[in-house]
């Protein structure tokens, strides 16, 4: 094994893997924070990124079962905490339900996971297959795409607050809530990376593991942009637009 970057070197190369990459620079995002998406768009992404809200905890319970070190395991498990909540409080995965009822969405629809596309339902199983057999600091790396979570979850909030009827204080909760959460989980997960990924075989890969997340990301936005806005052929699984959406009485404007 060769000695790697310094911790400061690999560190800008982690984040310059963002700046390349993460999928706020994505077009299906500049055209729903611009207020270009028709409510039908807008829900379609409500319905898939769903799937990925709903999986993040089961993610981060397969890297739990993992984890020989007690410390590790109470540090992170303030991550399932964050998505699945308590009791009384859901957790990110409630305040993504009151999202989807905002924009006029039957919760219960959303929750059983039907009309998710097949590519997304492909790209999040692959991030938990990979977090679930990968070597922890793999694992762990990958996660570090919240390193550029704050920016684009401001960048929503205000694209959003400014475009859109269904926008407020209760349905965007779930990103502000964010803003407060993913800033203490990254300053954990690159500390553990930085100081565990101390060869350069260990970096390389720490740095694969960042790509591949992104490519996640990026390919969940791919597929929305493909079926729900050019050229607009949703595939056989795919929402429909009219399944699961509330009676107009009980829906906000999208």
């Amino acid at each position: 094994m060769t000695n790697g970057q310094t911790k400061e070197a690999f560190e800008s190369r982690l984040r310059r893997i963002g700046a390349e990459r993460y999928h706020d620079k994505h077009p299906f995002h500049h055209l729903l924070h611009g207020g270009e998406c028709t409510p039908m768009q807008v829900r379609a992404w409500v319905i898939n990124r769903f799937y990925y809200q709903s999986r993040i905890p089961m993610k981060d319970a397969a890297f739990l079962s993992r984890c020989e070190s007690a410390e590790l395991r109470r540090t992170w498990r303030s991550r399932i905490e964050d998505h699945d909540g308590a009791v009384a409080e859901g957790g990110g995965i409630r305040r993504w339900l009151k999202l989807a009822e905002a924009v006029g969405l039957d919760s219960d629809y959303v929750k059983s996971c039907e009309g998710v596309l097949p590519s997304t339902r492909f790209a999040v199983d692959a991030y938990v297959s990979f977090v679930r057999e990968k070597p922890l600091l793999e694992a762990m790396a990958a996660s570090l795409t919240e390193l550029f979570a704050p920016k684009i979850h401001a960048n929503r909030i205000e694209g959003l607050l400014a475009n859109y009827d269904f926008a407020n204080e209760t349905s965007l909760s779930y990103f502000k809530q964010r803003l407060k959460e993913a800033p203490k989980d990254v300053a954990f997960g690159l500390k553990w990376v930085l100081d565990h990924a101390d060869t350069q075989e260990k970096q390389d890969a720490a740095a694969a593991a960042l790509i591949f997340k992104t490519d996640v990301l990026w390919s969940q936005l791919d597929a929305l942009y493909s079926a729900y806005i050019e050229p607009g052929r949703i595939p056989p699984g795919g929402w429909d637009g009219v399944t699961g959406l509330l009676a107009e009485s009980e829906r906000g404007a999208a």
